[in-house]
């Protein structure tokens, strides 16, 4: 089932989100459905908030980004932490499902290491380097109620209120379904 991408403006991409108790059929459904409303969206990264879930998940799949390291990078992370983020920020473009677009120049560290578990429940640290670090910094933003636009200098963010008040009003057309704020 492929769900619609919150928009900008819509509260749950401003929240904290909660851990997961516990392994269970509807997790693995909705990781599923995840991975179909991503690959419909023709993103690379999708949280929970993104779909309305108010969940510590997030998942990412670089496969089609011609960067080291991305080759082969699919995973789901579940109750994630940063634990280290390292080396000197790089900046990049980025953009976001939830923000159509509208992209940006962020900087990041190069070198990020998290805990999390996998679509089996299996734990893991990993030290994450170069894009797929900045993939999984991004996405694990949304889970911690940071939106990427939050990164961006304060003069692009103030020339871009008008675009996400488009964006948060419904005034935007993508190829993929969204769910705007109320």
């Amino acid at each position: 089932m492929i769900f619609p991408i919150v928009a900008y403006g819509s509260a749950i991409l401003r929240k904290k989100t909660k851990e997961i108790e516990e392994n269970s059929d509807e997790l693995q459904e909705l990781l599923v459905n995840m991975f179909e409303t991503m690959e419909g969206s023709n993103g690379i990264g999708l949280a929970a908030p993104q779909i309305g879930k108010d969940l510590r998940l997030f998942i990412v799949d670089a496969n089609g980004i011609e960067e080291p390291g991305c080759e082969g990078f699919r995973k789901v992370f579940i109750n994630a932490q940063i634990t280290e983020e390292t080396g000197n920020p790089w900046n990049f473009e980025e953009g976001c499902l939830s923000i159509p677009h509208v992209r940006g120049d962020v900087m990041r560290k190069p070198d990020v290491t998290i805990r999390y578990r996998d679509e089996n429940w299996v734990e893991h640290t990993e030290t994450f380097t170069g894009m797929p670090a900045r993939i999984i910094q991004h996405e694990y933003d949304h889970i911690e109620g940071i939106l990427f636009v939050d990164r961006l200098h304060a003069l692009k963010r103030t020339m871009l209120k008008g675009k996400l008040q488009k964006i948060s009003n419904g005034n935007i057309r993508t190829d993929y379904k969204m769910k705007f704020p109320k």
